[in-house]
C-alpha cells in the first residue's frame, strides 16, 4: 500500500471504531484552566480529568490525533525526527479494558494484513523493570509472549524509559510498554537494542497503564480506575511505512522544505528542517482563536522564539526579505483541508508573521549596534555581555558568536548558559511544568476558581455586550487569569459592576449542573461553545448556572456557587489587539 498520513490516520480511527471507541476531536493547543503547561504536550493532557475518574459524554472508550507542542527539545529539532509541533494519535480505556487488550490490539493493528501489515519478526518490545514505588511489569511480558514476541526480544528498561506521566508534578501516571521495529540498519555493537538512538530500533507505539497517582509528596497510590492511554506519531510512523529516513521527506513537510530551497542561495538541511517545523508551529499556535500573538512573556514567549529562529536560519540560508508568509501559504494549502481553523484564520496568520519579521529586524539593528558598541568599549564580548544583547534585544546567541569570531574573538557560551538557566526559561517550563498544582489533581482552590470564570464570563457579557468571548484561561491556585474578546481597555466602573455581579452569583447559592449531549445539541439549547474542530461529533459536557451561565466544558467544577467565596478583580490589561485579560482572586 502507498501509504500517507491521511490513510494512517483513517485506518487507525477505522481499527478502534471496529473496537467501539468513539472518536474524539483535538483539543486545543492552549490547554483550558491547565496551569501546569503553557501548551498540552500530550493526548493525555486534555483528558487528566477522565483518567482521574470523571465519566466522559463519549463514554469509556476513545480514540483521536490531538495536536501536541513540546519544545523542552527545541535543540535537537534538525535532526530527522524531532519536532516541536506533531500529532499523536491515541487510543484510550477510561476504567474499562486494560493490559491484555490494549496489547493484543496494539499486535494486530501493527501486524494485521487488514491494518498496517508490518512484519511480527521485526517487532520488539520494552517493559517497566520495577522499582519501590511499582512492581516490574511481568503481565505486559507475558501477553507479549502471548502473541508472538518471544523473550529474547523483550526487554526491561526502569522509570526513566518505561514511566509515563505525570503530566505535571502530580497526577495520573503508570508504567509503559513500547513497541519497535527493526529497520534493518546493521546494530551499532553487541548492546544495541530498543532504545540506543543508533537508528536500528525505530519506536512505532507506546502504550500506557494509567494505574497511580502521584502526590504532592512524590509518593505514588493506585487511582480509583485503571486507564489505558496510549500514542503513535503521526509524522513519524508514515515515514517508517514510506520507507523515508526522516520526516522531512513525507508529505507532510516536502513541499515546505521545497518551498525553503526555491528561496534560499546556500543549502543547509539543519536550517530548512527547523524553519519548516518552527513555522508549522507558529502556524498552529496563531489559529487556536486564543488571541496569543509573539511577545516575551508566557505563550507569545515560545511562540516568538520559534518565529525568530525560523527567520535566523533563514538569514543563514541566504534567504532575502521578508519569506515567513511564503512558507505559511504552503502550510495553509497542506493542512488547511483537515484543520479548518487554519485557513479560515490564515490572514491573521500572515499578518503576524509580517509583524514579528518588521520586529525582528528592528531588533537585529539594535543588537547590532549595542553589539559595536559593547566590543568597542571592551575589546571583548563576554558570556554575560551576550545574555544582556539577548534579554534585551532578543539578539540571538549564535549571531554574538558569528560576529565575535570575525573579530577574532571568542565568546564563553558556557557562561551565557549560565545566565540563561537564571532567566525564565518558558520554553522548557511548557513541558516540565508550570506551577506547583492545578486541575489535573482537582485541588480545591483551582475547582472553585474554574468555577468563578464561568461567571466571570457571563458578568462580562452582561455588562460589555455579547461580542464577549472567552479566548482562554489559566488558573493556579493562587489566582484566575481570563482573557476575553473586548476592542477597548474595560472601564473601571465596568469592573466594579462585573465584580458585583459575579459575586452575586456566588452568594445566591446556585446549583451547578452537568449534562451530556452532542455539540449541535448543546449550542440549541444556549450553551457557549467558542471553538471549531476537525470532528464536530460526539456528546461533550455543558455546565449550567441557572440563569446564569450554560457553557460547553470538560470541568470540573463546585456542585453550588456558594462553595466559591468571595470573587475579587485585581488587575484588567490588554494580551493583543482586540483581546483583554483580567485577572483575579477568589477568597
Amino acid at each position: 500500500m502507498n501509504w500517507n498520513a491521511r490513510e494512517l490516520e483513517k485506518k487507525f480511527f477505522d481499527f478502534f471504531n471496529e473496537k467501539k471507541h468513539a472518536i474524539i476531536p483535538s483539543a486545543s493547543l492552549i490547554p483550558e484552566n491547565d496551569p501546569t503547561v503553557l501548551f498540552t504536550t500530550a493526548g493525555m493532557h486534555p483528558l487528566v480529568p477522565y483518567l482521574m475518574g470523571q465519566s466522559h459524554p463519549e463514554g469509556k472508550r476513545l480514540v483521536n490525533n490531538q495536536k501536541c507542542i513540546r519544545t523542552n527539545d527545541i535543540e535537537e529539532v534538525g535532526d530527522p525526527s524531532h519536532l516541536t509541533f506533531f500529532f499523536m494519535m491515541g487510543n484510550w480505556s477510561l476504567g474499562d479494558y486494560f493490559k491484555k487488550e490494549a496489547i493484543e490490539w496494539s499486535f494486530e493493528f501493527l501486524t494485521s494484513k487488514k491494518w498496517l501489515g508490518l512484519d511480527k519478526n521485526k517487532i520488539s518490545v520494552t517493559c517497566f523493570e520495577g522499582d519501590s514505588d511499582a512492581p516490574k511489569d511481568e503481565e505486559s511480558a507475558g501477553i507479549w509472549e502471548s502473541v508472538g514476541i518471544p523473550k529474547e526480544r523483550i526487554y526491561f528498561f526502569p522509570k526513566k524509559d518505561n514511566w509515563w506521566g505525570p503530566a505535571g508534578k502530580t497526577g495520573p501516571c503508570g508504567p509503559d510498554t513500547e513497541m519497535f521495529y527493526d529497520t534493518g540498519k546493521e546494530a551499532c555493537g553487541k548492546n544495541c537494542k530498543p532504545g540506543c538512538g543508533c537508528g536500528k530500533y525505530f519506536e512505532i507505539w507506546n502504550d500506557v497503564f494509567m494505574q497511580y497517582n502521584k502526590k504532592e509528596d512524590e509518593s505514588f497510590e493506585s487511582l480509583k480506575q485503571q486507564n489505558v492511554d496510549t500514542g503513535m506519531g503521526l509524522e513519524r510512523t508514515t515515514a517508517m511505512l514510506q520507507g523515508k529516513q526522516t520526516v522531512f521527506e513525507t508529505e507532510l513537510f516536502k513541499p515546505i522544505m521545497d518551498k525553503i530551497a526555491e528561496l534560499g542561495k546556500n543549502d543547509s538541511e539543519k536550517s530548512k528542517r527547523i524553519i519548516a517545523d518552527h513555522l508549522r508551529s507558529a502556524c498552529f499556535i496563531l489559529a487556536e482563536g486564543k488571541g496569543i500573538v509573539p511577545s516575551n512573556v508566557e505563550h507569545g514567549y515560545v511562540l516568538r522564539r520559534l518565529i525568530r529562529r525560523s527567520i535566523r536560519h533563514g538569514r543563514l540560508l541566504g534567504i532575502e526579505g521578508k519569506f515567513c508568509r511564503k512558507i505559511a501559504g504552503i502550510i495553509v494549502e497542506i493542512y488547511g483541508e483537515d484543520w479548518p481553523d487554519l485557513k479560515k484564520d490564515s490572514e491573521l496568520v500572515y499578518l503576524e508573521l509580517d509583524r514579528e519579521e518588521d520586529r525582528f529586524s528592528k531588533v537585529i539593528a539594535k543588537g547590532l549596534n549595542r553589539f559595536e558598541r559593547l566590543f568597542k568599549e571592551k575589546g571583548k564580548i563576554s558570556g554575560e555581555d551576550a545574555f544582556l544583547l539577548y534579554q534585551s534585544f532578543g539578539f540571538p546567541i549564535e549571531m554574538s558568536i558569528e560576529l565575535a569570531e570575525e573579530k577574532g574573538v571568542k565568546i564563553d557560551k558556557k557562561v551565557f548558559e549560565i545566565e540563561f538557566q537564571k532567566h525564565q526559561d518558558l520554553s522548557r517550563k511548557s513541558t516540565e511544568g508550570k506551577f506547583k498544582s492545578g486541575l489535573q489533581d482537582n485541588s480545591e482552590q483551582t475547582v472553585r476558581m474554574h468555577t468563578a470564570t464561568h461567571l466571570l464570563h457571563a458578568a462580562l457579557r452582561k455588562v460589555l455586550g455579547d461580542h464577549v468571548q472567552q479566548k482562554g484561561s489559566n488558573i493556579t491556585p493562587e489566582r484566575l487569569r481570563f482573557d476575553f474578546s473586548n476592542p477597548e481597555k474595560v472601564s473601571k466602573e465596568q469592573l466594579e459592576q462585573v465584580e458585583k455581579l459575579v459575586n452575586k452569583q456566588i452568594k445566591a447559592g446556585k446549583e451547578v449542573r452537568r449534562e451530556e449531549m452532542t455539540l449541535e445539541e448543546a449550542k440549541k439549547s444556549g450553551a457557549l461553545a467558542f471553538f471549531g474542530t476537525k470532528y464536530d461529533t460526539g456528546k461533550v459536557s455543558v455546565y449550567s448556572i441557572k440563569g446564569v451561565s450554560k457553557e460547553v466544558c470538560a470541568g470540573p467544577h463546585v456542585k453550588n456557587t456558594k462553595e466559591i467565596g468571595n470573587f475579587r478583580i485585581k488587575k484588567e490589561e490588554s494580551v493583543s489587539a482586540g483581546v483583554r485579560r483580567i485577572k483575579a482572586v477568589v477568597e
